[in-house]
């Protein structure tokens, strides 16, 4: 069964991942780090309609980006 919380353009990222299981109220921290570092515009449309910059912003320290997706994330957000 997949899991109608996220859209087909989000799912297509979690590829290796139980999709049935994968939620945004559950893994919202995941999908966030996942869509940060490897989404393209689209999904960062829709992660932007789901979570606020200020929410970023903060959450961005605690993620596991690399250093060219945290930086341009920082520069972005500020």
């Amino acid at each position: 069964m997949i899991n109608r919380d996220l859209p087909a353009s989000v799912r297509r990222y979690f590829w290796g991942d139980d999709l049935a299981q994968l939620s945004w109220d559950k893994h919202q921290k995941y999908i966030t780090q996942t869509l940060l570092e490897k989404g393209d515009q689209s999904v960062i449309s829709w992660l932007l309609q789901r979570i606020n910059k200020r929410q970023l912003q903060t959450q961005l320290k605690q993620m596991k980006l690399s250093p060219k997706s945290a930086n341009f994330w920082q520069v972005y957000f500020s």
